[in-house]
């Protein structure tokens, strides 16, 4: 059911949905209701007639989904001590993620090469939001060029918005397309996303992107990757001497504060942590902050030290099973989304159990990703064949 061409449309437009409303939908509310009949309501329907891809999935992935199913058990039973003013939403979040995961399977249904490919496209929109983005900041609204750059929609911020569109690079520079005409697209694109990160001055999204692409050659040894990190060192030297002065201004930001208070926090609370939904403030340097700008001590403060082992679990699994796949044009993609996703987890993301948001890109994005690479292999081939016929 799920094969039929009504459905492929309907989930595309849902992943689509995903990817590019994030920029363009008029409010949150919008977005989430789009996603929901779009996106959620699909995967649900689907569920029955893709069983046998679900239990496969489970089976191949069994490292992945094992410590998942602890991870939603401990926050459900979390709801027993947290603060939080709604347990019932707390819930509906959590069912929102499995629905989110159990997407990706269904929709590729063993074709690595249709989640590439809307991906592709979705990079490309991406990009022209980030275009539209800078004519109405820079132009339009009049601002400075030492302004830090915001995006649209719910990428109206420097650091979100520099994570989402950063991530949208790092995929578009290891799934390409093939053709000439959409070749020139991809450069267009690639650039426009990278100037987007470095006008947002997010060092944070800034540094994940360099680092990224930088290390792409280590799994994606091709001459394309290469070329692609020489020219990202070459442009990172030029911007570090000729931009210096905004690298520096801001210090460190209280990072190095905000984890010594946070680490303070989790040995307050080890085991149980505030619950999920919990709701706290980092005391720092005298001021206070509304989450721990690092994932990993997020997840600490609010499910403690177990909830932080399971996402670990689930975390290191996907890249395992991604390293198992390298050869594979997908997993190359996989393993650069979770590099980036990695390093801008240690900056500003603190949210794993919100609902659909720009933290969702570097969280349960990878993960719903990395459900394809047990087809990954067996489809190499179809996945090659984008290169040459996107």
């Amino acid at each position: 059911m799920q094969e039929t061409r009504w459905a492929q449309v309907w989930m595309t437009i849902g992943l689509l949905w995903f990817l590019l409303a994030i920029a363009v939908a008029p409010t949150n509310k919008i977005y989430q209701q789009g996603l929901v009949a779009s996106l959620w309501l699909p995967a649900l329907l689907f569920t029955w007639s893709a069983r046998a891809r679900l239990r496969e999935l489970f089976y191949k992935q069994r490292w992945v989904y094992l410590p998942m199913l602890g991870l939603l058990m401990w926050s459900l039973i979390s709801l027993a001590w947290t603060n939080a003013p709604d347990l019932a939403r707390e819930a509906k979040r959590l069912l929102y993620i499995v629905v989110f995961l159990m997407f990706f399977p269904i929709f590729a249904n063993g074709r690595p090469d249709r989640v590439i490919r809307i991906m592709q496209w979705g990079g490309i929109g991406l990009a022209a939001t980030a275009l539209a983005a800078i004519i109405k900041f820079y132009g339009v609204d009049g601002n400075v060029w030492s302004a830090r750059l915001e995006g649209l929609g719910e990428l109206a911020h420097p650091i979100l918005g520099g994570y989402v569109i950063g991530l949208a690079a790092v995929w578009l520079a290891l799934w390409p397309p093939g053709t000439n005409k959409l070749q020139v697209v991809w450069v267009v694109a690639l650039g426009l996303l990278c100037a987007f990160v470095m006008l947002s001055q997010s060092r944070g999204a800034g540094l994940a992107l360099f680092f990224t692409i930088l290390a792409m050659p280590v799994w994606s040894s091709d001459r394309r990757s290469r070329i692609i990190a020489a020219a990202a060192f070459i442009v990172a030297v030029l911007a570090i001497w000729w931009f210096e002065s905004f690298v520096v201004a801001r210090g460190v930001s209280y990072r190095p504060q905000i984890l010594m208070a946070s680490l303070q926090m989790i040995s307050e609370r080890p085991w149980l942590g505030l619950g999920l939904g919990g709701d706290y403030q980092v005391f720092a340097s005298g001021e206070y902050f509304n989450h721990t700008h690092n994932l990993f001590t997020h997840v600490a403060i609010e499910l403690g030290l177990p909830g932080l082992l399971l996402w670990c679990s689930i975390w290191l699994a996907v890249l395992c099973a991604a390293w198992k796949a390298r050869e594979t044009l997908y997993a190359k993609g996989v393993i650069g989304i979770w590099v980036f996703s990695t390093l801008a987890m240690q900056f500003d993301a603190a949210s794993l159990s919100g609902t659909p948001r720009p933290e969702w890109f570097i969280s349960w994005l990878p993960v719903g990703l990395a459900s394809v690479l047990v087809w990954a292999r067996a489809s190499s081939d179809a996945c090659d064949k984008i290169s040459r016929s996107t």
